[in-house]
């Protein structure tokens, strides 16, 4: 088997949330690059469209194809009518990737407010809990296929000033554990990735502040932050042959920040 046909998704259908932009957005282009036909979704519908477009018009030759569904994925009913329609329109699913995470509070967790506690819990910990399982029937359909969560290397260690959020990454490490071990006989896999500081939006206070830029990367063996397509490639190898005997593991992808 050659390098490329490890990577190859071609005929592969794969639901990626929180795609507009970062993390999410690389993993998408990264499938439809090797083949695959990706599902875009964020709240914003016009968004939606504009990574589409451009996913399309760079890598429909390489018989990759993307379509927007806007979805907020702590709507239960929205997320599994996007679960319904991509059935609907390419017939299966093959991989599921749940990466839309919120943290609207940033501080002593005593002080959190109830409210920044229910949402972190509404969308990093139920609505990946939920489209997991919504997928798995149609994943094992297809004899089998990938779930890859978009967890963190915070959820490795203490953390102070966001306490509640590492709960939530934590939580889906376990997600991902408990679905290799419920559907591995069925063929699927099931894995998280723990990205480190990656330059995202997400993470624009950290590498948007020299002093934290500083702090920050003097704990990080390489010395830098992470780049989207740098925990892509690490998505793709889980959702293709690459991976094919890698199930219930939390993969970091941190420049090493999880060994110091």
């Amino acid at each position: 088997m050659s390098a490329n046909d490890l990577f190859d998704l071609s005929g592969k259908v794969a639901i990626v949330t929180g795609s507009t932009k970062g993390i999410g957005k690389a993993i998408a282009a990264r499938y439809a690059q090797y083949g695959a036909k990706v599902v875009v979704s964020s709240r914003k519908a016009d968004v939606c469209e504009e990574v589409v477009a451009e996913i399309n018009r760079d890598y429909a030759d390489r018989g990759g194809e993307a379509w927007a569904f806007p979805c907020h994925v702590g709507d239960k009913e929205r997320l599994q009518a996007m679960v319904d329609a991509t059935k609907e329109k390419w017939g299966r699913i093959d991989i599921c990737v749940p990466n839309a995470g919120v943290n609207p509070y940033y501080g002593p967790a005593i002080d959190m407010p109830d409210s920044a506690m229910d949402k972190i819990y509404e969308i990093n910990i139920k609505s990946t809990y939920w489209l997991c399982h919504m997928c798995v029937p149609h994943i094992v359909e297809q004899g089998g296929g990938s779930i890859v969560i978009i967890a963190s290397v915070s959820g490795l260690r203490g953390n102070v000033p966001i306490a509640f959020y590492t709960v939530s990454k934590v939580a889906e490490h376990q997600i991902a554990r408990n679905l290799a071990v419920a559907y591995g006989p069925q063929g699927i896999r099931a894995n998280a990735i723990a990205p480190g500081v990656i330059k995202t939006d997400f993470a624009k206070a950290l590498w948007s502040d020299p002093k934290r830029v500083d702090e920050t990367n003097s704990r990080v063996p390489l010395r830098r932050f992470g780049h989207p397509d740098e925990v892509a490639g690490v998505a793709l190898m889980l959702a293709s042959d690459a991976g094919a005997y890698v199930t219930g593991q939390v993969i970091d992808v941190c420049g090493g920040a999880g060994i110091m």
